[in-house]
């Protein structure tokens, strides 16, 4: 019965199909002449995974029987629909790749198009775009050049949000905590037409909660944690210190930068990578490690296939990784495809030529300090529009280029893009003041929309709604529950945090922040992913975690406030958890909850229930 169980699944689960070395071959050389550089023979292009799916019936991923490109590779010679039109057919063994390719949900590389493509050190130099005139009283820059955008492609002005969904996204966007009651009063008395940017501005004061909120970001960025593969036997360094102290002071994005490129002890861990034990890859080497994050993260470049061979997703050669590489090699390194060595040895470059090149006869030192000169320099404008891109996804939903790893790619409007990096430059790279450029525009303050459904061309109407992080999950349920740690991780131990509350990216992950979608960050991670998972939802459905920090939350909570009944209790849970107080309805079906009379497990139900709804899981 196993057996047969067995091979029901591999039957059903094909092996999973590569779309760069298994699809892009197949469609280069059958389908590109009709339908990839902007020809649509029939209507149909390939040039993106949108526009493909734009031809309805064409390609519907994860129903082969139902997709028309499928039938018609497989009609018989002479059919006057059969595809290609001419030449030799496909191969058996192709037509099954393409088939496993679309049951499998036609999965598309990143950034990847057939069609033209700008060249690969496109969009370096600086640009600073005119302001529209203002209209209607919105002056603010980005509100004048979105306001321009909707007016170009015939769109209305997004409508504000309501001052409760402000407050409650700004608290999370800014300092990753939900607003407590007191914020909520003190917010609601103030009718001054200034309130919403003082707000923005009071909340980057809050230093340590801001700090502790974006290390998050950067922790995933950076591919910095406190534990995991490479902490025990030396072969991985922490920045943890480094960094939290550089969001405590705000330090300049450019210095950053320059500090973890010709770093000192304590912010070394990242170019150091990871020293994989035994033997590995040619392509994961510590150097071609430095090569991949520092274009990733810093370019918005992806230097991952071009560290195995040249990129079949863009025109990245096996020569510029490595060239990146050799920057911080101690010896020569030798260039090797798929593995396999070349017999030649790279040459310390950097990936925009047009910038400035590197002197090989350089120490490992000065090369490094070369590299940090190139990427930091105001004519970069690729590494003040990447960070720029990274912060407006954070806070909007959705990036002004997507993917954000993919910065080669044109920005729905490319006027808000370079403007906001260049006001950037011009702030001395300051990371708060991009924020807060941002979320005082009446463009962050205005109401939410869904995300746009795939394959539809994206059009902006407004920001986006988006999940809560793992963090910020955990945080308000320690908050509101009063079971947060006592103490942070050893590396925070010579912060002196008072009595500051312990949040939940200072402390190792547990299995319900995996579950949640926290990453090991052992690759680095610039977007998580919005869409909840199986695993997420059996966590917070029955997750053993989870029901124990409820159970001794609710027993904590009778115990401080044991004269509270049960119409009490929902009140403070919604208050605490929502920022509101519940509706007649909510109410009466709460205490109904909580039990009259009052029990900690009636208690720790109505946390739960509330914890779940969709109006607590989403930042609107």
């Amino acid at each position: 019965m196993l057996s047969l169980l067995a091979l029901s699944f591999a039957v059903a689960d094909p092996k999973p199909v590569d779309f760069a070395h298994d699809v892009v071959p197949i469609l280069k050389a059958k389908c590109a002449e009709c339908h990839t550089n902007g020809k649509s023979k029939g209507g149909l292009s390939m040039d993106t995974r949108a526009s493909l799916l734009a031809s309805k019936s064409a390609v519907v991923p994860g129903k082969p029987g139902e997709s028309e490109l499928l039938k018609r590779i497989q009609m018989p010679d002479g059919h006057e629909e059969r595809m290609p039109p001419k030449g030799d057919r496909l191969t058996p063994k192709q037509i099954e790749t393409l088939t496993d390719w679309v049951k499998q949900g036609a999965t598309w590389e990143a950034g990847y198009t057939f069609g033209k493509t700008a060249a690969a050190g496109a969009a370096i130099a600086p640009r600073t775009p005119a302001l529209p005139a203002a209209a209607n009283g919105r002056d603010h820059p980005l509100d004048r050049l979105l306001d321009a955008y909707a007016a170009k492609n015939t769109l209305p002005t997004p409508a504000p949000t309501d001052d409760a969904t402000f407050l409650r996204r700004a608290t999370l966007d800014v300092t990753g905590l939900l607003p407590v009651p007191e914020q909520v009063n003190r917010f609601a008395r103030d009718r001054s037409p200034e309130r919403r940017d003082r707000y923005v501005k009071e909340l980057l004061k809050e230093n340590r909660r801001y700090a502790e909120h974006w290390l998050t970001f950067w922790n995933d960025l950076l591919r910095n944690d406190y534990s995991g593969t490479g902490y025990i036997d030396g072969g991985r360094k922490q920045i943890t210190a480094w960094l939290y102290q550089s969001l405590l002071d705000n330090k300049p994005y450019d210095a950053l930068v320059r500090e973890l490129l010709v770093p000192s002890l304590d912010s070394e861990g990242f170019i150091r990578g990871i020293k994989w034990r035994g033997v590995v890859n040619a392509s994961q080497v510590v150097e071609l490690q430095f090569a991949q994050n520092v274009g990733q993260v810093f370019l918005g470049v992806n230097l991952k296939c071009a560290s195995c061979h040249d990129s079949f997703i863009d025109s990245w050669k096996l020569t510029d990784a490595y060239g990146l590489a050799a920057v911080i090699a101690d010896k020569p390194l030798e260039l090797h495809r798929c593995d396999k060595p070349l017999g030649q040895f790279a040459v310390p470059s950097f990936p925009f030529a047009e910038l400035g090149t590197i002197d090989p006869k350089l120490k490992k030192t000065a090369r490094l300090d070369r590299v940090a000169d190139l990427l930091v320099t105001p004519k970069n404008g690729r590494f003040a529009r990447t960070i720029v891109n990274r912060v407006w996804q954070r806070l909007m939903g959705r990036g002004l280029v997507e993917p954000v790893d993919s910065m080669a790619g044109a920005a729905w409007d490319a006027d808000v893009l370079d403007w906001l990096a260049s006001d950037f430059v011009e702030s001395g790279y300051d990371l708060k003041h991009l924020i807060s450029r941002v979320a005082t525009s009446k463009a962050y303050q205005s109401r939410s929309v869904p995300p746009t459904p795939e394959g539809e061309a994206y059009v902006y109407r407004g920001p986006v709604s988006k999940r809560l992080s793992a963090e910020q999950f955990v945080d308000a349920v320690w908050r509101v529950t009063g079971t947060a740690p006592e103490k942070s991780h050893a590396a925070f131990k010579n912060f002196n945090r008072g009595k500051d509350e312990v949040r939940a990216s200072l402390v190792d992950a547990d299995f319900l922040q995996r579950a949640l979608g926290r990453p090991n960050r052992e690759q680095v991670v610039t977007t998580r992913p919005e869409d909840l998972s199986t695993l997420q939802a059996l966590d917070l459905t029955n997750g053993p975690i989870l029901a124990d920090l409820l159970a001794k939350g609710a027993k904590h909570l009778r115990k401080t406030d044991s004269n509270r009944d049960c119409v009490g209790w929902a009140e403070r849970v919604y208050e605490t958890l929502l920022n509101r107080l519940p509706s007649e309805a909510e109410r009466d079906a709460a205490a109904s909850v909580v039990g009259l009379p009052v029990t900690d497990e009636g208690l720790a139900d109505l946390l739960w229930a509330v914890l779940v709804l969709p109006e607590f899981q989403m930042v609107r």
